[in-house]
């Protein structure tokens, strides 16, 4: 059984609704960014396998450590965090990763794509979250920032 609202919030309804959801879209991209780059750990294969098979796990944890951020602010303002595999599978915004044994440079290539998709979803978040919630804000703000720094360090793999 599910308990309608057991924790309130701070925010107006119409604030809430705005950070609820940029918490929320925040979230599913990061679940789905932490098993794409899991799926990609282990099946890389290649010259530079060691490196970039470091690289990911470098990845997931700061993918999994901004996911539970993420999900705990949701429930500090109030919102459910909505976590779950058929729901991230239908609402992530990332590109996704293919099955089967992926040469390094691909996966380089595959995890680059996934972090700027990752990324330009934050960055509208930013914005649309400046008014009706500057903490979360913030946080996102914070996400960007390790997650662009991520994109060049990938990047810098195949320039």
């Amino acid at each position: 059984m599910t308990t309608t609202t057991p924790i309130t919030s701070t925010l107006t309804d119409e604030q809430q609704s705005v950070a609820g959801k940029a918490l929320q879209d925040t979230l599913v991209d990061l679940i789905d960014l932490s098993l794409i780059a899991k799926q990609a750990h282990w099946n890389v294969v290649g010259k530079q396998f060691r490196s970039v098979h470091l690289d990911l796990d470098e990845l997931v944890t700061v993918s999994r450590e901004f996911t539970d951020a993420a999900a705990e602010r949701a429930t500090a303002i109030g919102v459910s965090p909505d976590g779950r595999a058929e729901t991230v599978a239908k609402t992530a915004h990332t590109k996704g990763f293919g099955e089967g044994w992926t040469k390094d440079s691909d996966v380089v290539e595959a995890i680059v794509a996934n972090l700027k998709a990752v990324v330009v979803g934050l960055r509208e978040r930013i914005g649309v979250t400046e008014q009706a919630d500057p903490v979360t804000q913030d946080l996102l703000i914070s996400f960007a920032s390790k997650l662009e720094q991520l994109h060049w360090m990938w990047q810098a793999q195949i320039a």
